[in-house]
């Protein structure tokens, strides 16, 4: 079995009288994509926030490679990456001096060997030198998929990563990614609303649903278990009827 990248354990957020998270438990391990999945409000950005730290859970831990982010946040999150579509780089800053800046943050060494790999990998060589907010919402998602691999991170964080990419490119970012993986050894936490690339892409799924995990296991087979014809009708039933399904597990 793969070492454990991460490990959240009981996390429980409460806001007032709202409960965003409902003791969550999982593992991510070396090379293995997890789809986390569910509606809007499920509690899924929630769970990202406390797995990088923004966030401090009502209760539970996070570790990645056995290190506790409430004790050891900043080598936790030295060997940790993240990439959102709600998250853009500063705009007024180029490709190249957004990737820069990221490169000094991170401590890589031979910030400009590592910034040419990635312009080449990420196919930025056209829009390297402009500013990054004037490129296409596709653009903005590819240098933000380059700034996450900046420092080959053990623990990569994805919240709907080709959202804006037309499917040829999504496609490729895709299989950057499984290669990548597989390479690094790294874990891959990944959310997304298309269901389609989740049953292509993740070794295992999670589904949330009001912040409590309600089915977990193989986006191939899972679907078959409850019914369902894919992941896609299975995810509808999640969020229409989740007392029903976890009542059905």
């Amino acid at each position: 079995m793969q070492r454990e990248i991460l490990k959240a354990e009981q996390l429980y957020k409460r806001y007032g009288t709202t409960i965003a998270v409902n003791n969550v438990s999982f593992t991510v391990r070396a090379r293995e994509i997890v789809g986390l999945l569910g509606p809007n409000g499920a509690g899924k950005t929630t769970t990202i926030n406390m797995i990088l730290g923004v966030l401090a859970p009502t209760r539970g831990t996070v570790s990645v490679n056995g290190l506790d982010i409430a004790r050891h946040r900043s080598k936790v999150l030295s060997r940790t990456n993240f990439a959102a579509v709600y998250a853009p780089l500063p705009g007024n800053l180029t490709v190249t001096q957004n990737l820069h800046i990221y490169a000094m943050l991170y401590g890589i060494k031979d910030p400009r060997t590592r910034i040419d790999e990635l312009i080449e990998q990420c196919d930025l060589k056209d829009i390297r030198t402009r500013k990054c907010g004037v490129l296409s919402s596709g653009e903005q998602t590819r240098v933000s998929l380059a700034k996450a691999f900046l420092n080959d991170p053990d623990l990569l964080l994805l919240d709907e990563p080709t959202a804006s990419l037309d499917p040829s490119v999504a496609n490729t970012i895709r299989t950057q990614l499984r290669e990548f993986v597989t390479k690094r050894g790294c874990g891959v936490l990944w959310t997304s609303h298309n269901m389609h690339e989740v049953a292509a892409v993740c070794d295992r799924v999670l589904f949330l649903s009001h912040g409590k995990i309600l089915l977990k296991g193989d986006p191939k087979t899972l679907p078959q278990e409850h019914g369902t014809a894919n992941l896609e009708e299975l995810f509808i039933k999640v969020a229409r009827e989740p007392l029903s399904v976890e009542e059905g597990t």
